[in-house]
């Protein structure tokens, strides 16, 4: 059974930093790409960052240069961490592998104020 756990999200002003973490389980996770994702109420998940295996990253243009996924194969976890956070990254984040499966955690809250 396929679980995802993400935490670490709160409550920031602008210009603060968060790091997210998602414990995986159920699946074979050194053997997929890793990704992070947020949705905003009305619009669909957008994919924020992926990472391979072996270290190649794809970023979202709108979090270049402020967001880091990084991962941890032993501990099937992936990480996000987000420095510079704007309001406009307001949403919930989850994981998901990517191409993403059919099964989602709840996700963590991330609000950031003016």
């Amino acid at each position: 059974q396929v679980q995802l756990v993400e935490s670490g999200g709160g409550l920031v002003q602008a210009g603060g930093s968060l790091r997210l973490s998602c414990a995986a389980s159920g699946i074979t996770f050194s053997r997929n790409v890793m990704g992070w994702y947020r949705q905003t109420p009305g619009n669909q998940r957008e994919l924020v960052a992926a990472m391979t295996t072996f270290g190649p990253k794809h970023y979202a243009d709108s979090v270049k240069g402020r967001f880091t996924i990084s991962r941890d194969n032993a501990k099937n976890t992936v990480y996000l961490q987000m420095n510079s956070l704007k309001p406009e990254d307001t949403a919930v984040y989850y994981c998901n592998t990517n191409p993403t499966m059919n099964c989602w955690g709840q996700g963590t809250q991330v609000s950031v104020s003016p």
